[in-house]
């Protein structure tokens, strides 16, 4: 389970170890040498830290256009494909008010649409929309409550204070994936680089700002580290708060599953897992306490929300239903994606329970899949089948898939399909395929195909990797590593 702390000087350089890195490297001199000059304060996950704030920075950059815009469905939103559901949500869900999402006053249930959103991103959205009007000069709300919801759109100080609460959310953003990186960078001590497609993925900067799913993707960052490193306690505790802010963290589990029975002969192994799934649900349910307490049937509308909606944006329940005119209902796509979902984490079970086994159960020849592995492949299996894939569901993948298989070709292959799907969506949102405007609906099918397939190439490649652990870069020994002081 666990990966156990090396030195500074002992990490793998990606020059050494990644092909892609290698390459480009020669244009500066090649790959680090034992006799490079090596800064001290230079650390990798420093650098790391540094490329990921330049990357949210320019994210920050392409979303800059919409900071200023009133609404959502303008088309020159979708043409710079700057969108971001933080603004418009402002006024409609009563952050302007600094509602607490979950009142159960009857006047705030019907002056305001509930938040759609699980308990985690409600109380965030609420704090930050309280410390955006602290910092804008504590504004009287009772005044506000007083007016039309209609009247508050066109104020100049809640105008303001749509972009402030855009900025403070950046912010906030902005820490979590630095809190992200430098988790992941210490996940594999030795393997510090991993992390560097994190860092500097196109995804991260295109989506981090769309929506609050970066605080998804910090716990289940967190999670990996804390399974690494020998605690199945905090990582139950992180895996359950995890799953009050997005529904994927608790997929987590069934990867520590899979691990715990490969490793059921070592003293503790199921005990860990009992460990790691009591202290989820604990977690879950103290973190949902406020919400249900206060607001029962508000804290439903996330549940009954979903189970409501049809095919959406981005799914192949979309793709099929448009291509063939189909019609599903949103009763259909719930039994049939629940249905293919179990049958997908059936076949991740028993690829867990039969990849990378070379020698007797428990002995140091038996190779495990890693837990990102499993997380990946279970992840993506609940994305292709799910109903709806916004263009933030990229950040769910990020984290798994940066440390499932660090290699930087796999990595540009996966994350050129999804940046291609980024750019079909606002297309079509934006009416650019429609006939009028030279194409139709069925490129954006193809959007969504790409990012199908490149998701399940990189499925392939991990699956691959933990039947074949000598092709796992995490497992594969790196020549010259501890010979050259410089590469490490």
């Amino acid at each position: 389970m666990a990966q156990r702390e090396a030195g500074a000087a002992d990490h793998v350089h990606a020059t050494l170890d990644d092909p892609v890195v290698g390459a480009l490297s020669e244009s500066v001199g090649g790959p680090v040498g034992e006799h490079a000059g090596r800064a001290r304060w230079w650390t990798p996950v420093r650098v790391l830290l540094l490329l990921t704030a330049v990357t949210f920075v320019l994210g920050m950059v392409q979303k800059a256009p919409c900071s200023v815009v009133e609404g959502k469905d303008q088309n020159w939103v979708y043409s710079h494909m700057c969108y971001t559901d933080l603004r418009p949500l402002y006024v409609p869900r009563g952050l302007a008010e600094a509602a607490w999402p979950y009142s159960g006053e009857e006047e705030t249930r019907g002056r305001y649409e509930v938040m759609e959103y699980p308990a985690g991103i409600a109380y965030w959205a609420w704090g930050t929309a309280v410390l955006t009007q602290w910092l804008t000069g504590s504004p009287d709300l009772s005044a506000r409550g007083d007016l039309p919801v209609s009247e508050l759109y066109g104020d100049p100080d809640v105008d303001r204070e749509q972009t402030v609460f855009l900025l403070v959310n950046a912010v906030g953003f902005a820490a979590l994936a630095l809190l992200s990186v430098w988790l992941l960078a210490r996940t594999h001590p030795r393997r510090p680089w991993d992390a560097a497609a994190f860092a500097l993925s196109p995804a991260l900067l295109l989506t981090g700002l769309i929506n609050w799913d970066l605080l998804a993707v910090v716990l289940v960052a967190a999670a990996l580290w804390a399974w690494s490193r020998d605690r199945p306690l905090l990582t139950g505790v992180l895996i359950g708060l995890g799953t009050a802010v997005k529904l994927y963290p608790l997929f987590l589990l069934g990867g520590l599953l899979v691990i715990c029975l490969r490793r059921r002969h070592e003293r503790g192994q199921m005990l860990a897992f009992a460990t790691a799934a009591a202290a989820a649900l604990v977690a879950w349910l103290i973190a949902n306490g406020p919400g249900y307490l206060t607001g029962a049937a508000q804290w439903k509308v996330f549940w009954s929300f979903n189970a409501d909606r049809a095919a959406d944006l981005g799914s192949l329940w979309m793709l099929i239903d448009q291509a063939g005119n189909v019609g599903f209902s949103a009763e259909t796509i719930n039994t049939w994606s629940w249905i293919l979902f179990g049958g997908w984490c059936a076949v991740v079970l028993a690829l867990g329970l039969t990849a990378g086994r070379h020698g007797a159960p428990g002995s140091a020849t038996d190779v495990v899949p890693r837990l990102a592995q499993l997380g990946y492949l279970i992840v993506v299996g609940f994305l292709i089948v799910n109903k709806v894939y916004s263009p933030q569901y990229v950040l769910w993948l990020l984290p798994l898939a940066v440390l499932a298989r660090p290699r930087w070709r796999d990595q540009l292959v996966w994350q050129a399909g999804e940046v291609f799907y980024f750019c079909t969506v606002w297309w079509y949102l934006g009416g650019y395929l429609a006939p009028a405007g030279g194409g139709d609906a069925g490129f954006y099918w193809v959007g969504i195909a790409v990012r199908v397939a490149c998701e399940l190439y990189l499925a392939a490649v991990i699956v691959r990797d933990m039947y074949a652990p000598a092709h796992d870069p995490v497992r594969e020994p790196v020549p010259d590593v501890e010979a050259s002081p410089l590469s490490r």
